[in-house]
This record gives C-alpha cells, sequence and structure tokens, in this order.
C-alpha cells in the first residue's frame, strides 16, 4: 500500500466491496471505522476477504448521546473488541451542536466500558488501534485512556483533532497519533497543529464519504488524500508524503 485512509467510513457506502477493491488498484489501504456493533458485523463480514481493509468495531458518541445505541450494543461492542485488534470509531462529544445537553456522563461510561475491553485484550507486539473522536472533551477522553490502560497497552489514534493546545500537547507526551484530513487544514488551528506534530504521529484520512447510504469511488478517497498531503507538504515546508506512508505501514500493514 502507498498510503492508509486511516478514517474512512466504509459501511456507509452502498457499494463498500467495489471501493475496496478499486482502492487496493490504487495502492490505498482502508481503516474502516464504524459507528454502531451492526454496522462493524455487517462491514467486517461483507469485507473479510479485502487485504488492504481494516474494520473498526465503533460505538459512536452522537449514537450513545441520542440512545440509539444502548446497554445492549455496548455489550456487543465489548465482545466485538475482544476479537479484533481494530476498534473505532469511539469518543466523546460534549458539543450542543451535536448530542443532546447533560449526555456526556452516558458517553463517558460506555467509553471507559469500551476502553477497559480494549486494554483488557491487547497483546504485546499486537496491541489494539484505536480511532478516537473527541470534540470538546479530549482532557477527559485522555483521563479515561489514561485511567483504563489504553495509553500503555494500546495505540491510540486521535481523529480530526480539535482540542485545546494543553490537550494536544499532553496527547503528544502520552505517545498518541493523529490522523489529518482537508476539513482539518481548512482551520488556521488545524494547519497550526499539523505544523507542530512530530512527523512520526502524523496520519492521514479523509471521514468520507459526507453521507450515509451512498454510492463513492476510491478515486475520490485518493484525491481527498492527495490533498491532504499535498497541503501538509506546504505547511511543514517539506514533503511528508514518504513519512506519512511509513507511520501508516507500521501501524496498519
Amino acid at each position: 500500500m502507498s498510503v492508509w485512509d486511516a478514517h474512512v467510513h466504509l459501511d456507509f457506502m452502498r457499494n463498500a466491496p467495489d471501493v475496496a477493491r478499486e482502492a487496493a488498484e490504487l495502492g490505498l489501504g482502508l481503516f474502516g471505522v464504524t459507528v454502531t456493533p451492526d454496522g462493524y458485523e455487517l462491514a467486517a463480514e461483507l469485507l473479510k476477504d479485502e487485504p488492504n481493509v481494516h474494520i473498526g468495531v465503533g460505538l459512536h458518541p452522537w449514537w450513545v448521546a441520542d440512545g440509539r445505541c444502548g446497554s445492549v450494543d455496548i455489550t456487543r461492542v465489548v465482545e466485538d473488541v475482544r476479537n479484533t485488534r481494530y476498534v473505532g470509531e469511539i469518543g466523546l462529544d460534549a458539543s450542543p451542536k451535536h448530542v443532546p445537553e447533560g449526555s456526556l456522563d452516558l458517553q463517558a461510561a460506555a467509553f471507559e466500558t469500551v476502553c477497559i475491553a480494549c486494554a483488557d485484550s491487547s497483546c504485546v507486539g499486537e496491541p489494539k488501534i484505536l480511532s478516537l473522536h473527541s470534540v470538546q472533551a479530549a482532557d477527559l477522553m485522555l483521563d479515561i485512556l489514561e485511567r483504563t490502560g489504553c495509553l500503555d497497552r494500546c495505540r491510540c489514534v486521535f481523529h480530526w483533532f480539535t482540542g485545546s493546545g494543553l490537550a494536544l500537547n499532553r496527547a503528544v507526551k502520552a505517545g498518541c497519533l493523529f490522523s489529518v484530513n482537508e476539513m482539518m487544514l481548512n482551520t488556521r488551528r488545524g494547519r497550526e497543529y499539523a505544523r507542530q506534530l512530530p512527523a512520526d504521529r502524523l496520519l492521514v484520512e479523509t471521514d468520507l464519504p459526507p453521507g450515509q447510504d451512498v454510492m463513492f469511488s476510491a478515486r475520490e478517497i485518493a484525491d481527498s488524500l492527495n490533498r491532504t498531503l499535498e497541503k501538509l507538504s506546504v505547511i511543514r515546508g517539506a514533503d511528508i508524503r514518504s513519512v506519512i506512508r511509513d507511520n501508516s505501514l507500521r501501524l496498519f500493514a
């Protein structure tokens, strides 16, 4: 693989197998994150024979916050986590734009339960890889990741990081990685974070598609990744492509 998309929603694509095969022809690896255990189990079965695809078991905070995922779903995620190395999209979201007011405690309890399962079932030499959603909750997430042992036993990747500079520095010191997309680089804060981050912690992602149950193509994924790599190279003042490739191969290959 020439590079991996570290956060893409294959389960939102009606033609996911076609996209996966086209991506392989283009030299792309895909970390397909999901948002519910249903989405994970369907995608994992559908794409099990695609060697350039890893599917993560997900429990998205939006689905927890509004009740679409309840205790039964959390239990299923914990069971699935024990049987896969890849986990995501999981995390916390405290933005009133996205979640009902007062739902953070519910999200945090679910997130901690999943993190415990991740840490307990990680193996030396083959740690769980977590793709993390964090909006206005980075410090609380880091507290939970530290308390459960995930920071020590798993590889934690913050997807589209938007937290404070202090939280960013804390996550870097804790050994976290960061997947960057076009939307992040369209903001001044995002560009500054992309400039500051250690090169060996950087990955690229698309967070595509921009909707659910859509037809899509690997070419759109490749074009988005290429634009992100070009912008990153300009921001950092040096061609970052080979570094990103090496980072993603170490993590996913």
